[in-house]
């Protein structure tokens, strides 16, 4: 593969993951206006985690970490493309059947699950939660047969359409929620449950004429005795375990959370109390757009390349470290500006409505916690996909719970004196320990991913990160001075200045992401030669 597809197919998925997540910071600018950080999205944020919970478990990345790398592998076979169809087929039979399974599953069970997720709400805001859940839940059914297209698409090297998809899901509630106040419907967030539902239907229509070009026919099979099938089914479960043990973090937040709503916990009250939990989910909608840009986006790109070459070491090392470099010359500086700028970018993008400035000063004091951990959950992903295209499953799970086990346990201690802000600090800790050990579990594997140059080359970029950060400063500073931060306008300009001149120093001293070879192996004879004429893979 060469050094300038391997950087194409990244940009392809990067494309379409800003396209969506713009279109999804208008919906949330949408949802902010009309419910500010009120119990309603305290209940809305709840009911939707539960799904989301199922579709995390079964979707885009447990089926692609099992089934993308049988599915390349038998692409990349002479002889075997029929094969290859013959397992699309079947494991769109099997993801249908689970998906309906678990859809009406989560309908019976609408009330139960919401208590258990969040048993700290109140009897009116549990109640609302509780009466969207039922509308939402088949959405988790439709996400789970996008996230099959996703993995067949991807596998055929085809990376804009299945990220930029989600564009149909916030369009569907910015106009479904539009559409209702216009008409007087109430209650207008359910009039948004419902949005949601038809979105996320709309996210897996726009897939399948795509998929249908490259396997036929969209007929599922079920064969759950063919060795193909059976072994994509026992890679998601170690996978699946993963994503359980990410999601138990993520209902952990919301049931630690729900106690801070009612004030139950004697943290700073500016700090708890109504709208804890839309609080967390304001400041992720503005920490996921680095992550997702480019640590999903290179992970993602990086995984089907990585399946076919699995037997090549080298190859395999080559393209985790200048991913990571790749993730790290993007995702740091956003993290710095996260936390000296966090609250402007906040107050652009939510204060308006009933969204204010309280809202603004909580959702920014999370969203600095969150920043805490950006580049660590970013490369995650990248890190776990080194094993999953070994097809060893069971690795990153047993890492992912020793991280997440300790990133629940910090962030219990750290809520009672930070308040929601604790939540997401703790988590951060969790995920730096996870990279730490993924990290260790693939040089042991693969060799040593750094030596002095790939050490150097992080300490330009931490340079560069500081002397951006202090022209950042003094940049807000004067800005600030000048035109003022009043009003949404004001706050943009100061914003976009601030950054213009940060982004200088940056790029002067680190222009394009590290190029880094890895050192050989000491034990040349346990891992199979180097290609000389194979580049390294990393962004133009």
């Amino acid at each position: 593969m060469k050094l300038r597809s391997s950087s194409r197919d990244a940009f392809s998925v990067g494309s379409g993951i800003f396209v969506s997540r713009i279109t999804g910071l208008i919906r949330d600018q949408v949802i902010a206006a009309f419910f500010g950080t009120s119990l309603v999205v305290d209940a809305f944020y709840a009911a939707l985690r539960i799904p989301n919970i199922i579709r995390n478990l079964l979707g885009e990345g447990t089926l692609s970490a099992a089934f993308v790398p049988v599915y390349s592998s038998l692409l990349s076979r002479e002889g075997r493309e029929e094969d290859a169809t013959r397992l699309a087929r079947s494991m769109l039979g099997a993801m249908l059947a689970a998906a309906a399974l678990l859809s009406a599953l989560g309908i019976a069970l609408a009330p139960y699950l919401t208590r258990l997720v969040a048993p700290g709400l109140g009897a009116e805001t549990m109640e609302l939660a509780s009466s969207m859940v039922p509308i939402l839940f088949p959405m988790a059914g439709a996400m789970m047969i996008g996230a099959w297209a996703l993995g067949v698409l991807n596998s055929h090297d085809e990376f804009f359409l299945p990220f930029v998809a989600p564009v149909a899901w916030n369009v569907a509630q910015i106009g479904g929620l539009l559409l209702g106040a216009w008409q007087g419907w109430e209650p207008l967030i359910h009039v948004l449950a419902w949005s949601a539902l038809a979105g996320g239907v709309l996210q897996v229509a726009v897939q399948l004429p795509a998929v249908r070009r490259r396997v036929g026919s969209l007929a599922p099979r079920l064969e759950w005795s063919w060795e193909p099938l059976r072994r994509v089914v026992r890679n998601m479960g170690p996978v699946a375990g993963s994503q359980g043990i990410f999601q138990f973090s993520s209902y952990a937040d919301v049931f630690l959370a729900s106690f801070l709503v009612q004030g139950a916990v004697g943290a700073p009250a500016w700090l708890s109390g109504a709208g804890s939990l839309a609080a967390l989910y304001f400041a992720q909608r503005v920490a996921y757009v680095p992550l997702s840009l480019f640590g999903v986006s290179v992970a993602a790109s990086s995984l089907p390349e990585m399946s076919r070459k699995a037997e090549r070491r080298d190859a395999v090392r080559r393209r985790v470290v200048n991913g990571f470099f790749q993730i790290l010359f993007f995702v740091f500086p956003a993290a710095v500006a996260m936390i000296l700028f966090g609250d402007l970018a906040v107050r652009v993008l939510f204060q308006r409505g009933d969204f204010g400035a309280a809202s603004t000063a909580v959702v920014s004091a999370v969203l600095v916690a969150y920043a805490v951990g950006i580049v660590a959950n970013s490369s995650v992903k990248l890190f776990a996909s080194g094993f999953h295209a070994m097809q060893d499953t069971k690795t990153p799970m047993k890492y992912a719970a020793v991280g997440v086990g300790t990133g629940v346990a910090a962030s219990a201690l750290l809520m009672r004196p930070l308040g929601v802000p604790g939540l997401a600090l703790g988590g951060a800790l969790g995920a730096w320990l996870n990279l730490g050990l993924l990290w260790s579990g693939l040089r042991g594997r693969l060799g040593a991913l750094f030596d002095r140059e790939a050490l150097l080359a992080v300490g330009r970029i931490a340079l560069a990160g500081v002397v951006a950060a202090a022209a950042g400063l003094g940049a807000r500073e004067l800005l600030a001075g000048w035109i003022g931060t009043a009003g949404t306008v004001n706050a943009l300009l100061v914003l976009a200045g601030t950054l213009g001149v940060a982004g200088v120093p940056y790029l002067l001293i680190v222009s394009t992401p590290p190029v880094v070879v890895p050192p050989p192996d000491r034990a040349p004879e346990e891992s199979p030669p180097t290609d000389e004429t194979e580049p390294d893979d990393a962004a133009t």
